[in-house]
């Protein structure tokens, strides 16, 4: 409780905490208690983008979601067919997903999983190609950064291993889209992002095939070398300090985020960039 008292003496808590507590709206909830600001979106707003069964219902029918049904026990058959994955409700990094192609996969996934979690979703898997799309909040309202495109070299998807070894995957910056294309996956990562409640920054994940199938957003997003939004922001002229900057004024923008959604109008600018390739 001692710890817990001593955030009142912070002007702002810089949330970097990623996963249960951090991410949940745990945290998100303490503060709210205290009265501290912190970076970042507001309880109920990370606690359904935490649960990715909560944040597909909640979205269900305001963005493009592939199919998806709970499993809570153990199948001998993917209920929605293959190839399709397999992975936790609440889970981040891609740690537990499962890509299964047939019955023995999926039985091996949920063997892997069921124990761990309790319960998993099972989704339609779209083979596409996969784009992340940052975003971060300005006195003038959202901006949408340059579309990343990940093109994991040795793994079937950008997986724990791909997303935290260097030199695994490959970084497009921006994606290879037309103009249209570009403004129909920000329009939908915004509105996902903007319905849900998200404030201060964030990423919205999902898969490119002739529209954007929205995968997940994620509310603490990484902030290393190797992680997306920074590349995305140094695509749109952003240096990592200023990124740090911009996130951190974020939370002095708004009033007390309580509730966590805030149905105000927002400026939107959708930010562009020279097209290189890293990685």
């Amino acid at each position: 409780m001692e710890k817990v008292n001593r955030l009142k003496e912070f002007d702002v808590v810089f949330n970097v905490l990623h996963g249960t507590f951090g991410e949940d709206g745990s945290l998100q909830a303490i503060l709210d208690f205290l009265g501290v600001r912190y970076t970042g979106s507001g309880m109920m707003a990370s606690l359904i983008c935490f649960d990715k069964l909560l944040t597909y219902k909640f979205l269900n029918g305001v963005v493009d979601i592939p199919e998806f049904v709970e499993v809570k026990e153990h199948l001998d058959t993917s209920p929605i067919g293959y190839p399709c994955v397999v992975k936790p409700r609440r889970e981040g990094s891609s740690i537990g997903v499962f890509i299964c192609e047939d019955d023995e996969e999926f039985r091996h996934a949920l063997k892997e999983d069921l124990p761990l979690y309790g319960s998993v979703i099972v989704q339609r898997y779209i083979k596409g190609r996969e784009m992340t799309v940052s975003i971060i909040e300005r006195e003038n309202g959202f901006e949408v950064l340059p579309i990343l495109e990940l093109r994991p070299k040795r793994r079937k998807f950008y997986d724990y291993v791909a997303k935290y070894t260097k030199g695994e995957t490959e970084f497009i910056l921006p994606a290879p889209l037309s103009k249209e294309e570009e403004e129909m996956v920000k329009n939908a990562a915004l509105k996902a992002f903007v319905e849900a409640g998200c404030r201060g920054f964030g990423r919205v994940d999902g898969i490119f095939k002739d529209k954007f199938y929205f995968l997940e957003i994620n509310t603490v997003p990484g902030l290393t070398e190797l992680s997306d939004l920074p590349a995305s922001a140094q695509a749109a002229g952003i240096s990592f300090e200023e990124l740090i900057e911009i996130i951190l004024k974020s939370a002095f923008l708004k009033g007390e985020k309580t509730d966590g959604f805030h149905r105000e109008t927002h400026t939107t600018r959708i930010t562009g960039g020279p097209a290189h390739t890293a990685g």
